[in-house]
Protein backbone atom coordinates (compact mmCIF):
# COMPACT_ATOMS: atom_id res chain seq x y z
CA UNK A 1 0.00 0.00 0.00
CA UNK A 2 1.27 3.29 -1.07
CA UNK A 3 0.53 6.42 0.90
CA UNK A 4 0.39 9.91 -0.85
CA UNK A 5 2.83 12.48 1.03
CA UNK A 6 0.84 15.57 2.15
CA UNK A 7 3.31 18.71 2.24
CA UNK A 8 3.04 22.08 3.46
CA UNK A 9 5.64 23.98 1.82
CA UNK A 10 3.89 27.58 0.73
CA UNK A 11 1.28 30.11 2.55
CA UNK A 12 -2.02 31.68 1.15
CA UNK A 13 -2.79 35.11 1.99
CA UNK A 14 -6.10 36.99 1.17
CA UNK A 15 -5.56 40.56 1.73
CA UNK A 16 -8.79 42.81 2.09
CA UNK A 17 -9.49 46.24 2.48
CA UNK A 18 -12.43 48.52 3.51
CA UNK A 19 -13.71 51.21 1.49
CA UNK A 20 -16.61 53.13 1.96
CA UNK A 21 -18.02 50.34 4.26
CA UNK A 22 -17.30 47.49 1.83
CA UNK A 23 -14.68 44.91 2.24
CA UNK A 24 -13.00 44.17 -0.95
CA UNK A 25 -10.28 41.40 -1.72
CA UNK A 26 -6.86 41.86 -4.07
CA UNK A 27 -6.58 39.44 -6.89
CA UNK A 28 -3.34 39.04 -8.98
CA UNK A 29 -3.45 37.55 -12.18
CA UNK A 30 -0.44 34.82 -12.95
CA UNK A 31 2.71 35.16 -15.28
CA UNK A 32 3.97 32.37 -14.82
CA UNK A 33 2.92 29.24 -13.17
CA UNK A 34 -1.39 29.12 -13.63
CA UNK A 35 -0.45 31.56 -16.20
CA UNK A 36 -3.59 34.20 -16.42
CA UNK A 37 -5.59 33.17 -13.66
CA UNK A 38 -7.15 35.10 -11.16
CA UNK A 39 -5.13 34.24 -7.51
CA UNK A 40 -4.50 35.54 -3.89
CA UNK A 41 -1.00 36.33 -2.32
CA UNK A 42 0.79 32.90 -2.14
CA UNK A 43 4.49 31.86 -1.68
CA UNK A 44 7.16 29.63 -0.43
CA UNK A 45 8.19 29.49 3.29
CA UNK A 46 12.13 29.80 2.90
CA UNK A 47 14.27 27.98 5.20
CA UNK A 48 14.22 29.18 8.43
CA UNK A 49 10.75 31.35 8.26
CA UNK A 50 7.59 30.80 10.02
CA UNK A 51 4.87 30.69 8.06
CA UNK A 52 3.31 33.73 9.04
CA UNK A 53 6.70 35.76 8.38
CA UNK A 54 6.17 33.66 4.79
CA UNK A 55 3.22 35.21 4.96
CA UNK A 56 4.16 39.15 5.45
CA UNK A 57 6.84 38.88 3.16
CA UNK A 58 5.37 37.70 0.46
CA UNK A 59 2.80 40.44 0.17
CA UNK A 60 5.77 42.87 0.31
CA UNK A 61 7.47 41.02 -2.31
CA UNK A 62 4.10 40.52 -4.90
CA UNK A 63 2.36 43.66 -3.74
CA UNK A 64 4.20 45.97 -1.92
CA UNK A 65 1.64 46.43 0.47
CA UNK A 66 2.19 46.31 4.55
CA UNK A 67 -0.13 44.79 6.24
CA UNK A 68 -1.56 46.79 9.61
CA UNK A 69 -3.19 43.68 10.73
CA UNK A 70 -2.61 39.86 10.36
CA UNK A 71 -4.44 36.75 11.29
CA UNK A 72 -4.58 33.40 10.74
CA UNK A 73 -7.74 32.22 8.84
CA UNK A 74 -7.82 28.97 11.11
CA UNK A 75 -8.12 27.67 7.63
CA UNK A 76 -5.85 25.64 5.22
CA UNK A 77 -6.04 25.99 1.40
CA UNK A 78 -5.64 22.35 0.34
CA UNK A 79 -5.14 20.40 -3.23
CA UNK A 80 -3.64 17.03 -4.99
CA UNK A 81 -0.77 17.99 -7.57
CA UNK A 82 -0.13 15.03 -9.64
CA UNK A 83 2.86 15.86 -11.26
CA UNK A 84 4.16 15.61 -7.83
CA UNK A 85 1.79 12.90 -6.36
CA UNK A 86 1.31 14.71 -3.14
CA UNK A 87 -1.87 16.51 -1.15
CA UNK A 88 -0.65 20.34 -0.40
CA UNK A 89 -1.83 22.32 2.52
CA UNK A 90 -1.23 25.94 3.15
CA UNK A 91 -1.99 27.80 5.85
CA UNK A 92 -4.04 30.76 4.99
CA UNK A 93 -3.58 34.28 6.06
CA UNK A 94 -5.86 37.10 6.17
CA UNK A 95 -4.23 40.54 6.08
CA UNK A 96 -5.96 43.88 6.54
CA UNK A 97 -4.46 46.87 4.38
CA UNK A 98 -5.09 50.79 4.14
CA UNK A 99 -7.91 51.41 1.75
CA UNK A 100 -5.67 54.04 -0.23
CA UNK A 101 -2.33 51.58 0.45
CA UNK A 102 -0.54 51.56 -2.98
CA UNK A 103 -0.05 48.12 -5.39
CA UNK A 104 3.18 47.68 -6.75
CA UNK A 105 2.86 44.28 -8.30
CA UNK A 106 6.31 42.55 -9.26
CA UNK A 107 7.22 40.14 -12.36
CA UNK A 108 4.90 37.19 -10.99
CA UNK A 109 2.09 39.17 -12.01
CA UNK A 110 0.18 41.13 -14.78
CA UNK A 111 -2.00 42.78 -12.93
CA UNK A 112 -4.27 43.17 -10.03
CA UNK A 113 -8.11 44.17 -9.01
CA UNK A 114 -9.38 45.05 -6.00
CA UNK A 115 -12.94 42.99 -6.16
CA UNK A 116 -16.22 42.42 -4.21
CA UNK A 117 -16.15 38.87 -2.55
CA UNK A 118 -19.02 38.12 -4.98
CA UNK A 119 -16.61 39.46 -7.73
CA UNK A 120 -13.78 37.32 -6.82
CA UNK A 121 -15.60 33.83 -6.44
CA UNK A 122 -16.47 33.93 -10.10
CA UNK A 123 -12.49 35.37 -11.33
CA UNK A 124 -10.58 31.87 -9.13
CA UNK A 125 -10.37 29.25 -10.95
CA UNK A 126 -9.85 26.35 -8.24
CA UNK A 127 -13.25 25.26 -5.68
CA UNK A 128 -10.54 25.13 -2.76
CA UNK A 129 -9.81 29.27 -3.57
CA UNK A 130 -14.14 29.62 -3.36
CA UNK A 131 -13.95 27.67 -0.04
CA UNK A 132 -11.23 29.83 1.40
CA UNK A 133 -13.07 33.12 0.18
CA UNK A 134 -16.40 31.98 1.40
CA UNK A 135 -14.69 31.44 5.23
CA UNK A 136 -12.61 34.37 5.11
CA UNK A 137 -15.89 36.49 4.19
CA UNK A 138 -17.55 34.43 6.74
CA UNK A 139 -15.13 34.60 9.76
CA UNK A 140 -13.66 38.15 8.95
CA UNK A 141 -15.91 40.25 7.35
CA UNK A 142 -19.51 39.69 8.22
CA UNK A 143 -18.18 38.66 12.03
CA UNK A 144 -15.72 40.26 14.50
CA UNK A 145 -12.59 38.29 13.80
CA UNK A 146 -11.53 35.91 16.81
CA UNK A 147 -9.09 37.94 18.48
CA UNK A 148 -6.72 34.59 19.18
CA UNK A 149 -6.35 34.58 15.68
CA UNK A 150 -4.36 37.97 15.56
CA UNK A 151 -0.86 37.43 14.72
CA UNK A 152 0.67 39.95 16.97
CA UNK A 153 4.22 38.41 17.19
CA UNK A 154 4.18 39.97 13.52
CA UNK A 155 4.37 43.90 14.80
CA UNK A 156 1.74 44.91 12.57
Amino acid sequence: MADIPIRCFAVSVVLLRVVDGQSEVLLLRRNHTLVGEWCQVAGAIENGEKAWEAALREVKEETGLACNRLYSADICEQFYEADRDTISMLPVFVGFVEPQAIVVINHEHSEFRWVSFEEALTMVPFAGQRHVLRHVKAEFVEREPVRHLLITAAGV
